[in-house]
Parts: structure tokens; C-alpha cells; sequence
């Protein structure tokens, strides 16, 4: 168990976050996944599909590296930094990546879609020029059961031309 985290009543711990950029204080069960304590405390992008780690479907970002939120346990995110679908664009203005994602028409029903997204982020922020196997590499992990990932590597493909043509500005 990581230094600092303090059980607050039996069975529940008091870990400190930043989630997309804003430190946060969690109250989260012992044996309690990432991807409910981030549910249960309002990131609801965060999709629960499989719960068994093989959809990719509850993957966020943590201290910079994609996990699957379901079988990461809330407490070792503790002192960490976690980025959710929430923390990478806004209706307003979205991150290239998703612009891409709905432009390609890479977005069907979505629900693959924030971990698609999350994966491919980590993916660029790497590799900036991808080939077309290290797009399909990166997303090896993200279930889509509408698909044939066919469009998902045309976005991310496109995504990675915006954001060398935008710099790093456009990578926050």
C-alpha cells in the first residue's frame, strides 16, 4: 500500500488525486476498482462494459499511461494523475482527436469510444507521425463490437496530422 493513504473507517481509504488537472481527495473502498471509485465520485465517461479487462471500454490515463479502470484498484491511483474522457475536450472545444473521431465517422454508438480515444491520445503524444500498424497496435486493447476499426484508424490518423500542423499547444 502506497505511503499516505489514510483508512478513514473500515474498509475505506482516503486517497489524493489530480483528475483531469484538479486535486481531489476520494473516499474509496479497499477492494474497490479505479473505474467505480471514478464512476461513484461523477466521471461517468468512463464506460463499464466488460469488467473483466478486455473491452478497453473503461480506460483513462493514469500519470500518463493508458489502464483499464476495471481491474486497477482505486488506491494505487493514489498521489496520481488520471485524465477521463471529461479532461480531454469539452462540447465547446473539443480535443483534435475527437473532432477527428466524428468526423471520420468513427463514432457509432460511442461506448468503445472514450478509451479509443484515451488510448489513441497516449499513442500520439509518443508518436506523433504513427504508421497504420502502431495506430492498430495502440487500439489492440479497445473492444468495438460496431466497427471494423477501419474509421477509428482514419480519425486517429487525421487527429496526428492536426496536431503536428497545430503543435503542442493543441496536446493539452
Amino acid at each position: 500500500m502506497k505511503t499516505g493513504i489514510i483508512e478513514t473507517k473500515k474498509g475505506f481509504f482516503e486517497i489524493t488525486v489530480a483528475i483531469n488537472g484538479e486535486k481531489k481527495e476520494l473516499s474509496v473502498k479497499n477492494d474497490e476498482s479505479l473505474l467505480d471509485a471514478l464512476r461513484r465520485h461523477g466521471w461517468k465517461g468512463t464506460k463499464k462494459g466488460c469488467d473483466t479487462g478486455d473491452c478497453g471500454s473503461c480506460a483513462v490515463l493514469l500519470n500518463g499511461r493508458p489502464v483499464l479502470g476495471c481491474l486497477a484498484p482505486a488506491v494505487t491511483a493514489h498521489e496520481g494523475e488520471i485524465t477521463t474522457i471529461e479532461g480531454l475536450g469539452s462540447v465547446r472545444a473539443p480535443h483534435p482527436l475527437q473532432v477527428a473521431f466524428v468526423e471520420a465517422g468513427a463514432v457509432q454508438c460511442g461506448f468503445c469510444i472514450p478509451g479509443m480515444i484515451l488510448s489513441s491520445k497516449h499513442l500520439l503524444d509518443r508518436t506523433p507521425n504513427p504508421t497504420e500498424a502502431e495506430i492498430r497496435k495502440a487500439l489492440d486493447g479497445n473492444l468495438c463490437r460496431c466497427t471494423g476499426y477501419v474509421k477509428q484508424v482514419e480519425a486517429v490518423k487525421a487527429a496526428a496530422q492536426k496536431l503536428r500542423g497545430k503543435g503542442k499547444r493543441a496536446r493539452a
